[in-house]
């Protein structure tokens, strides 16, 4: 059964309109500055908040790897011992320990995006599916937009399209609008950066485009990392000459992530990285309105 591991409803950032964005998890990309670590992996994640945790020693109890070890009146965890298993979740009252990544059914997921249909239908919203890499779990993705469409909710996917052409072209029937991210266009720099090529990533999206599907490019914004003009140039080239795609949000960094790493007993790649300013933002949205392209920062 697939894992989802959040359902964020009243978003405005995933699409247009007042939507609801369900996240699976699993990526095969490993981004320097993801937001969503608990994303990465495709199984059940412990998640350890201690300033919640109230020294009880209920979760040391019942470890079965003895990971989990209490120093004065807090527990430690040994990330390297632990299995993931869930139980010190169940003994832990306070929600200091809880495991990132529930099953889920299409159903499930639908009676949850359901509840808001009245304000979907007022601003023009809808459904995103995004993760993660939500074509990841590409049986579960395809039949959950397909039941999202046939009760007539606008339907989004916000992918980096790392994926076999044949799992793209399976789910695209279903997909009212591509949300694209594309991070570089210089191979090696995607590859140091994310630990994949982008060849499969940047092929996808040519053929989504040639077919005539509806496609926003969104591009995080990583001070030092992909800001140079030459990086900001070339990406303003490639989309020009993608047919029918007119429109690039670009999205600023942000430092949310540095707390959720730790919590998952993780090394943060991008420690005190700086977000970038607004007249950082607006150059870049400049740069790339000189190629025709419609920008929006922030998406």
């Amino acid at each position: 059964m697939p894992l989802i591991f959040d359902i964020k409803r009243f978003s405005i950032h995933d699409g247009p309109g007042i939507r609801t964005t369900v996240f699976l998890k699993g990526c095969p990309l490993v981004c320097m500055w993801c937001h969503n670590p608990e994303s990465q992996s495709s199984a059940l994640e412990l998640i350890f908040r201690p300033d919640r945790c109230i020294g009880c020693g209920a979760c040391v109890e019942v470890c079965p790897g003895e990971a989990i070890t209490m120093e004065e009146w807090r527990s430690i965890t040994n990330w390297e011992r632990c299995t993931h298993c869930g139980d010190c979740v169940d003994v832990c009252y306070t929600g200091a320990r809880e495991l990132a990544g529930r099953e889920m059914t299409v159903g499930e997921v639908l009676e949850i995006v359901e509840r808001d249909r009245p304000f979907y239908e007022e601003s023009g919203g809808g459904v995103t599916f995004s993760g993660g890499e939500p074509l990841s779990q590409p049986d579960f993705l395809e039949e959950a937009l397909e039941a999202c469409q046939k009760v007539g909710l606008h339907t989004a996917l916000d992918t980096s399209g790392h994926a076999l052409w044949e799992v793209v072209d399976r789910i695209c029937p279903y997909v009212d609008l591509f949300l694209y991210d594309v991070k570089f266009i210089d191979d090696a720099l995607h590859k140091k950066c994310t630990g994949v090529s982008n060849e499969l990533l940047l092929d996808n999206l040519r053929r989504l485009a040639e077919l005539g599907h509806s496609i926003v490019v969104r591009v995080p914004i990583i001070p030092g990392v992909n800001d140079a003009p030459a990086d900001v140039q070339a990406l303003g080239r490639y989309v020009t000459n993608l047919p029918g795609v007119t429109r690039i949000d670009v999205l600023p960094y942000h430092e949310i992530a540095t707390e959720k790493y730790r919590r998952l007993g993780r090394e943060y790649a991008l420690q005190n990285q700086l977000t970038p300013s607004d007249n950082v933002m607006q150059n870049i949205a400049c740069m790339l309105r000189e190629f025709g392209l419609e920008v929006r920062v922030g998406g």
